[in-house]
C-alpha cells in the first residue's frame, strides 16, 4: 500500500528549516519514516541487520542535507529516494568486499534471504522473494514498490527520475519474469 504520512509534510519542513524546531521535527520525521524507510531498504538488502544500519545512514543523510531539501517534491519522496541510493550504494560495496562480479546482485541477496535469522515468511514468500532477487536492480525496485508498496507510477517517476512509461514497461517485464521464475 503507498505510503502517506499522518502528518502535514509541508509544515514538518518548515519546522525541519527551523533552528528552534529542527530537533523535535526531525524526532517526528523519524517517527513517521523509519518503518517505511526500513520496509523499502529491507526489501532491497534482504537482512534485517544491514536494513537497520542503512536507516540510520539515511536518517543521518538527511540531517545533514536538510539546508538542501527545498520541498520541490515531497519528504518522503525525498527520503526513499535517499534510501534507495543507500542500499545501491551498500549493495556494491557488498559485492567488491566478497569479491562478487558485477552479475553477483542475485547470489549475494539469495544468500541473505537465506541467511537471514528474522525471516520468518514460509516457502512459498521465500520463492517469492527469490524469484525476485533474480531480476535486474530496476525491475526489481519497481516491482517491490508498485506489488508490494502499491506506490503509483507517478510517485515512483520521482524517486527513481524514470518516466511513468519506463516503469510501467519495466512493471511488466518484471512480473512475466517472477511468474515464469514461479511457474517452473
Amino acid at each position: 500500500m503507498a505510503y502517506t504520512p499522518p502528518i502535514d509534510e509541508k509544515e514538518l519542513v518548515a519546522q525541519l528549516h527551523d533552528p528552534k524546531m529542527a530537533s523535535q521535527a526531525f524526532d517526528t520525521l523519524l517517527k513517521t519514516y523509519s518503518q517505511p524507510v526500513y520496509w523499502q531498504i529491507r526489501k532491497m538488502v534482504a537482512n534485517h541487520d544491514d536494513a537497520n544500519d542503512l536507516v540510520q545512514n539515511v536518517f543521518i543523510k538527511a540531517w545533514k542535507n536538510l539546508h538542501n531539501f527545498r520541498g520541490d517534491a515531497k519528504l518522503s519522496t525525498w527520503l526513499f529516494k535517499i534510501a534507495i541510493n543507500e542500499s545501491i550504494n551498500f549493495i556494491n560495496k557488498e559485492k567488491q568486499r566478497l569479491q562478487l562480479g558485477e552479475d553477483a546482485d542475485e547470489s549475494f541477496l539469495l544468500n541473505n534471504i537465506e541467511a537471514d535469522t528474522y525471516f520468518d515468511g514460509d516457502a512459498v514468500k521465500a520463492e517469492l522473494l527469490k524469484a525476485i532477487a533474480k531480476l535486474p536492480e530496476k525491475q526489481k525496485l519497481v516491482f517491490n514498490m508498485r506489488y508490494f508498496d502499491e506506490m503509483k507510477y507517478e510517485e515512483m517517476s520521482e524517486i527513481l527520475s524514470t518516466s511513468v512509461g519506463a516503469l510501467k514497461a519495466s512493471y511488466h517485464h518484471a512480473v512475466k519474469k517472477v511468474t515464469d521464475s514461479l511457474l517452473s
